[in-house]
């Protein structure tokens, strides 16, 4: 079964950008939606963005477009999270998840298989 596993957070200034890889581990992109979530401390998980595995069809967090890019390489078997124009209300630890053939993009119940997270914060 697929493990994914993140990387790419840190620290960052406000006004800057950072990119975030999920590597599928044991399975495949292609097969999986694959979705990015954040928790900010205090706050619930929110959906950022998710890239469905059948048609590669994009979908964003509303507050979020614009600024993140979602997008996937299969050849290396890992979806990506370009975060541009970061401010400090993005800082929270980032979450892939992996759906296997699922449809529904933004509901975090829908995903079977969770990473462990990447810190990701922005100072002002």
């Amino acid at each position: 079964q697929v493990q994914p596993v993140e990387s790419g957070g840190g620290l960052v200034q406000a006004g800057g950008s950072l990119r975030l890889s999920c590597v599928a581990s044991g399975g495949s992109v292609v097969t999986h939606t694959m979705g990015w979530f954040r928790q900010a401390p205090g706050k619930e998980r929110e959906f950022v963005a998710g890239i469905r595995w059948s048609d590669r069809t994009a979908v964003y967090a509303d507050s979020l477009k614009g600024r993140f890019t979602i997008s996937r390489d299969n050849a290396k078997n890992t979806v990506y999270l370009e975060m541009n124009r970061l401010i400090p209300e993005d800082t929270a630890s980032y979450y892939c998840a992996a759906n296997l053939y699922g449809m529904s993009v933004q509901k975090w119940d829908e995903y079977d298989f969770w990473g462990k997270g990447t810190l990701v914060t922005v100072s002002s």
